[in-house]
């Protein structure tokens, strides 16, 4: 059983059976009872190359997982401090980039308007680029607030030339306060996050503060809770093991404060990545700015509750940053940071490479093919490492953030470890291809996640409002699932049984995504109204 975790992702890929009783990483060793009539030709050889080569590759993300956990477990005991209080409170811009989110835009400026700040310092910068009816529920919003005191300004664009970068670099220009604070529609903040976050600005090297995020909806769907858990790895352990150490770690788009300067003088925001949060912190930190991350202070933010809504996300997070690794890897390695910092940044922008190597793994398993020649010198020099690189990372990569996060509950939630990595190697097309599409520099726009304004069990998400995105990729995913069920009926006719655990995980995922996308898809709208009639509070 092996895993891979990649930046604001995690995948997954899952390989063993049995030889002699014991349980080994490679799969198609055994299952060669059908004949391998290419065994010891120079087919056979090349596909043993292959083979062997996607294993090492997906394990050397396995050995980095091992050294976030230390540098994790290392520093987790020395949390960031002020070095000094502001004496005088400073201005701060509350950004919040909006595109028709007509079911979370409300609940947004409401949260905003009751965060604890002096409303004499605070501006509020509603980035309404809809082209919806959200439009009018942000009109209605913001003149509510301008009447009860607060300073609003609704800067509404019709090209949305660069999308959210470029919603964000408009508002940059207007904007009032010396520090920036940006809120997705998705996120409620809460009432004290300024206030635990802006005194870290009085040291002048700090550029960038994030925050962690939390889950409004964790509980709400097994989906809802497989992300909460891919999440929760890549934003305690590695977020906190990056900035305490003094390696680069990136904004998360959100849930975070930026100084304007900062901003500034490292270029601006760009639309040339789709991961404009990746490409300017790196690009900042190159410039000599300090990144700070809070660990300790959450700022809750809505699940996808729909499969084409998280896949759309998942593609658009994996391909923005591999576009960002292509841009700006080579001036990483040009510049004169420390060689450990180089490369910690080019194990961080090129995680998503995993997924390609994920696929070729699919493709290049197959029972008549055979595999490597057994035997236990094979089995300690090659089977073994590998397992405990790849393998048993997962298990104490998550077990170690849940562990971390929730003391008296960690135990219930590893009980999902199996429906997380099935998750994960369902996803694997679909990030797969974003990682193709961005090495052959094909555009696309930048796909919204959809939204719905889900707290509860009892609030149903199903709407006409967003129609998922046209996509032959379930069909794919249904092949695959398909190609994985002949190989648990393969492996239980040729007594192969501690491979069906692993190979069902294989088949449950690519189902589990191939159905949940064609039930979202054909799936009739239902939308809970109670959402739509909160006020906001006086």
């Amino acid at each position: 059983m092996t895993a891979v975790l990649t930046g604001k992702h995690a995948i997954f890929w899952i390989d063993a059976t049995a030889e002699n009783g014991i349980m080994t990483p490679l799969l198609a060793q055994r299952l060669v009872a059908m004949g391998t009539p290419m065994q010891g030709s120079v087919g056979h050889i090349i596909w043993t190359v292959c083979y062997l080569s996607v294993l090492i590759g997906l394990s050397a993300y396995g050995v980095h997982r091992y050294f976030i956990i230390y540098l994790y477990l290392k520093h987790r005991k020395r949390p960031p401090a002020p070095a000094h209080c502001f004496e005088q409170l400073p201005k701060v811009t509350m950004q919040l980039p909006i595109f028709n989110e007509v079911y979370v835009a409300e609940r947004l400026l409401r949260s905003v308007s009751e965060v604890d700040y002096p409303r004499e310092l605070l501006q509020i910068q509603v980035l309404d680029d809809s082209t919806d009816e959200t439009r009018e529920i942000t009109a209605s919003c913001v003149e509510e607030l301008r009447q009860r005191g607060f300073n609003v300004q609704l800067i509404h664009r019709v090209d949305r030339t660069g999308f959210k970068a470029g919603a964000l670099a408009v508002g940059l220009e207007a904007a009032g306060g010396e520090f920036v604070c940006i809120l997705d529609a998705d996120f409620v903040p809460q009432r004290d996050l300024l206030k635990r976050t802006i005194h870290f600005f009085t040291d002048p090297k700090v550029g960038m503060i994030q925050t962690r995020w939390g889950h409004l909806n964790r509980g709400y769907s097994l989906l809802t809770r497989m992300q909460a858990i891919f999440l929760d790895g890549h934003l305690l352990l590695e977020q906190t093991a990056r900035s305490r150490s003094g390696r680069f770690f990136n904004f998360n788009g959100t849930a975070g404060l930026w100084r304007r300067s900062c901003i500034e003088q490292s270029g601006g925001w760009q639309y040339d990545t789709l991961c404009e949060d990746l490409d300017l912190s790196y690009r900042a930190q190159l410039a000599g700015w300090k990144f700070i991350y809070l660990s300790d202070v959450v700022t809750p933010a809505e699940l996808p509750v729909d499969m084409n809504g998280f896949k759309s996300q998942q593609h658009r997070w994996t391909k923005g940053s591999v576009q960002t690794c292509k841009k700006l890897l080579p001036t990483i390695w040009r510049s004169r940071l420390p060689f450990p910092i180089k490369l910690e940044a080019t194990g961080h922008l090129m995680s998503n490479f995993a997924y390609l190597l994920l696929a070729f793994l699919c493709v290049l398993l197959h029972p008549s093919t055979g595999g490597p020649e057994g035997g236990w010198l094979r089995t300690v020099l090659i089977d073994i490492p590998i397992f405990l690189a790849a393998s048993a990372s997962v298990a104490v990569f998550y077990i170690c953030a849940q562990r971390e996060l929730y003391p008296r509950t960690w135990m219930k939630e590893i009980l999902f470890l199996p429906c997380l990595l099935a998750l994960g190697i369902g996803l694997s097309l679909n990030n797969a291809r974003a990682v193709l599409e961005a090495l052959i520099n094909h555009k696309s726009d930048f796909t919204r996640t959809p939204k719905y304004g889900i707290e509860r069990k009892s609030q149903r998400w199903r709407s006409c409002k967003y129609r998922p995105l046209k996509s032959t990729l379930p069909l794919a995913e249904l092949a695959f699932a398909i190609y994985f069920s002949y190989f648990v009926v393969f492996a239980i006719a040729h007594g192969q049984f501690f491979s069906v655990p692993f190979l069902l995980m294989f088949q449950a995922g690519f189902l589990y995504v191939c159905l949940s996308s064609f039930g979202s898809r054909w799936s009739k709208i239902n939308l809970d109204s109670s959402r739509a009639s909160a006020a906001i509070p006086a």
